[in-house]
């Protein structure tokens, strides 16, 4: 009788918890997206067979596309200062990522594959031209892949701050994978996903790892990927999926095969940025590069008039 006693209160100490750490969520939510910082009046939407896709267009002239960092808290918004400048000359297109930002966010396991696919349909559909294409971060290697996969709609690239080709050949290991099913649990997986992507580490990023100098950083800029991080169904799927490499795919070969111009762009901050060119411009001797001077790993928002003299460079 008391063993039965002890099991009824575990059961309902249990229950209260899972309920409470439930409302907690719910508020963490509701918190992070009652600002409402994304929302645009000019927001277009293509509907992609996985989900509908939110993007910007903007300008006239010759097409470029602006593809944001692959994280849980990227979006288009990544590119806000650049668009001001790039509009006079170039039909700006951003588009957020499925799974980011104010795009749908599907439970799903989200692959390198999954996002060619998406540049590529994206382009064909929305575009329809050949296009200009400047890729952030993680988003470099699935310019490259779907660059290899349909060349006729890609014209010169440029690349911002890209992963390390190592980095892009990690695989999911065991623990990876034991970890994705943690954080697919709808409810402790939910809080790790939320403590993850709280105010305060998103703050922390961008002070340590995005800009060179943290007293920079705009509170603004931390409140949109706070929020960017918390819209839509399962925002976490996403966060999952790149934490345990099911988004990176191994890119020396199509690097090797690409014939378009590849220019990539690094900040001066960035650790071991140059060693990184050199391993590209190894195996596709004819990338070019620069540094943009006064920025870290998104010059994008620390330094957008520098990056914009480069682009101008660049893309003639």
């Amino acid at each position: 009788m008391k063993a039965k006693n002890k099991l009824l209160t575990l059961l309902t100490l249990a229950a209260g918890a899972a309920t409470a750490t439930a409302v907690i969520n719910k508020c963490i939510k509701v918190s992070a997206t009652s600002k409402n910082l994304l929302a645009e009046s000019k927001s277009l939407c293509y509907k992609w067979r996985f989900g509908n896709i939110h993007y910007t267009k903007t300008g006239s002239g010759k097409p470029i596309l602006l593809v944001h960092d692959l994280t849980a808290f990227s979006s288009g918004y990544e590119w806000t200062q650049l668009v001001n400048y790039l509009k006079d000359q170039y039909t700006v297109y951003t588009i957020d990522l499925l799974g980011c930002g104010r795009s749908e966010k599907p439970d799903l396991t989200y692959t390198n594959f999954l996002y060619v696919q998406l540049l590529s349909d994206f382009i064909k559909s929305e575009i329809g031209h050949r296009t200009n294409i400047i890729a952030s971060g993680a988003s470099s290697a699935l310019v490259i892949m779907a660059c290899n996969q349909a060349p006729e709609l890609f014209d010169q690239i440029m690349l911002i701050n890209p992963d390390s080709l190592v980095t892009c050949s990690q695989i999911p290991n065991k623990h990876a994978k034991f970890y994705k099913f943690i954080l697919d649990l709808p409810i402790i997986g939910t809080l790790l996903y939320h403590i993850a992507s709280s105010k305060q580490a998103i703050t922390e990023e961008f002070t340590r790892d995005y800009y060179c100098n943290p007293y920079s950083v705009k509170s603004s800029y931390v409140d949109a990927y706070y929020e960017a991080a918390h819209l839509g169904e399962s925002p976490k799927s996403l966060y999952a999926s790149v934490k345990c490499n099911y988004t990176k795919c191994n890119i020396v070969n199509a690097l090797k095969k690409i014939d378009n111009s590849i220019y990539i762009v690094g900040g001066t901050a960035m650790d071991s940025i140059r060693q990184l060119i050199g391993e590209y411009h190894e195996y596709n001797p004819a990338i070019e590069s620069s540094l943009i001077s006064e920025s870290k790993y998104l010059p994008q928002l620390e330094n957008p008039m520098e990056l914009y003299k480069t682009i101008q460079m660049f893309f003639v």
